[in-house]
This record gives C-alpha cells, structure tokens and sequence, in this order.
C-alpha cells in the first residue's frame, strides 16, 4: 500500500494518503492489519496514534517551510541563493484515515491536505508543485520511519 498523492480537480489542492505499513513501537502501533474499518477507528484513537499526528504535523511544518531540496547536510556552507523561494503551502487537514488494501484488509494511515494559497482558484495546481508536495510527503515518510 504505496503512499497516494490525490490532485484536487479544479481546485488549488492535493491529499496524501499515507498507510501505515509497519509497526510503531515507539507510537505503541503494533496490529496493524485490521479486518474491519471499524476495528481500525479504535487504533486512531489511541494515544500513541495522536502522538504520531501531532509529530507528522511538526515535521510537515517544518517540510513545508523549507522543502527537502533545500536541506543543506553541510550546514557550514554558506549559499547565496537569488531565486525566488517557493511559497508555504498551508496544511488544510492532517488527520487519521482508514485505509482499504487490495487484500480485504484495512489499515490506519494519515490523510492530509496541503493548500496553495496563491495559486489560480478554480484551478489545480501545477506540476511544479505537485512535484515539491511529493518531495515533501516522501520526506515525512522518512522521517517518522514509515516505511
């Protein structure tokens, strides 16, 4: 169950849905394989998954403001960069979801929204953007070790 990156039609906005493959010990996420939804409903309520919501959201944050393209390891190294900054997108929704896999088995994950405040209304945004939102969900991905 690959993480999905859902495009608004028409609209400045995108959804990532990301399933929770593994356990999370450290969240005390350990069954994850549920064989209802409403087995799953019981898991997103849960501290341990509050907990993870409330990281995702730090992280998110924090991703949004600087995209991993712009993450220096060499913090030392001083760049001078004249090009425009991408705009913040602004997080509209970062919630639990429920998430359907091909196998009648159903999984916690999280559903967030990323809004672009700027772009065109009545429009959906552009590759560019799309292409530093997933940049970004595949960051968060990483850092709170999902995969």
């Amino acid at each position: 169950m690959p993480m999905r990156i859902i495009p608004d039609e028409n609209q400045p906005s995108v959804a990532i849905e990301i399933p929770l493959e593994k356990p999370l010990p450290d969240y005390d996420l350990e069954e994850l394989e549920q064989p209802t939804p409403r087995d799953v409903d019981g898991i997103l309520v849960t501290q341990g998954f509050r907990d993870l919501v409330d990281d995702a959201r730090g992280i998110l944050t924090e991703l949004i403001a600087a995209p991993p393209n712009e993450h220096h390891k060499d913090e030392k190294v001083l760049e001078i960069d004249l090009a425009p900054r991408p705009h913040p997108l602004e997080i509209t929704q970062l919630t639990g979801a429920i998430c359907p896999s091909e196998d009648e088995v159903y999984r916690p994950g999280l559903w967030i929204v990323l809004f672009d405040p700027v772009a065109r209304p009545r429009f959906s945004l552009p590759e560019a953007t799309l292409r530093r939102i997933s940049a970004i969900a595949g960051e968060l991905v990483k850092r709170l070790q999902l995969t």
